[in-house]
């Protein structure tokens, strides 16, 4: 069964697959299917030997003519990145399509054992889905349970975009004892003005910048001077590919992300003395 609850059916473990997200090819290599991939998507640049898959377009703009060329016996697919009109042409084009959404981390556990089944290496799914179930459940014993920090995700800087509690980030903030200020919003990612952020008041800012844009970054957030975030340093970047892809890596963000909220309370128990 995939994301959605539809049954996805192969005769034979997948030989041929497409991918349409970077985080499906990750997943896919995780589970020792690489070799099998013949098809992905611009950004599925890891692991390296991802980068030698022929592309057959973005994850929003798929080649369909490609991919029919390819004669895939499964194709991966992301659900709210591909969106149902094209997902429903490729069911339309007679192949066989897995679709992806994971909503809470243990759905990436899940997804690890499903296209580690779909694969053929059932095996190294269920151990890859263990050892990353073990790591999450050692972050949850660590910081689930701390003092409560409010959070704002910037997921770009102009303009200024978030995520909502829809969102698998959100997932990791609550995690790590943190609640995102804009849980509550209806859309999965939305614009944030001056007076939202001024308004939620964020004990930290955690910015999905690269390096090349951190400092650009920072220097906007000083405008906003009256926040207890800026007024107190909690300003950090995680590497986007660390929290916005639903592959075991996305532990490794949450535990920088875990430790930056330790700071927070660290620092808030220095000035209460």
């Amino acid at each position: 069964m995939d994301d959605t609850e539809r049954e996805v059916l192969l005769s034979r473990p997948a030989q041929r697959i497409v991918s349409l997200s970077p985080h499906l090819t990750e997943l896919v290599f995780a589970v020792g299917g690489g070799g099998q991939l013949v098809g992905t998507v611009s950004f599925s640049d890891y692991p390296e030997a991802a980068n030698d898959i022929p592309r057959i377009g973005s994850y929003n703009t798929i080649n369909y003519e490609a991919i029919v060329q390819m004669q895939p016996d499964l194709v991966l697919a992301w659900g709210s990145g591909n969106g149902e009109e094209k997902i429903s042409k490729l069911k339309s084009l007679g192949l066989t399509v897995y679709i992806s959404e994971p909503k809470i981390l243990e759905d990436v556990a899940l997804s690890l054992q499903k296209i580690g089944i779909l694969v053929g290496n059932k095996d190294q799914g269920n151990d890859e889905a263990e050892n990353f179930l073990k790591r999450l459940t050692k972050l949850k014993k660590s910081y689930s349970n701390q003092s409560q920090v409010s959070v704002f995700y910037q997921l770009s800087s102009e303009p200024i975009m978030t995520l909502s509690g829809r969102h698998l980030i959100s997932d990791v903030v609550t995690l790590c004892g943190g609640r995102n200020v804009f849980a509550e919003a209806l859309p999965i990612a939305l614009k944030a003005n001056k007076e939202s952020l001024l308004r939620s008041n964020p004990q930290v800012v955690i910015a999905g910048a690269e390096k090349k844009n951190q400092l650009a970054w920072l220097d906007r957030w000083k405008r906003l001077s009256s926040i207890t975030a800026v007024q107190n340093g909690h300003i950090y970047f995680i590497h986007p590919d660390l929290l916005s892809r639903h592959t075991p890596r996305i532990i490794d963000g949450a535990e920088k992300m875990c430790n930056f909220l330790a700071k927070v309370r660290n620092q808030k128990k220095e000035t209460e003395r």
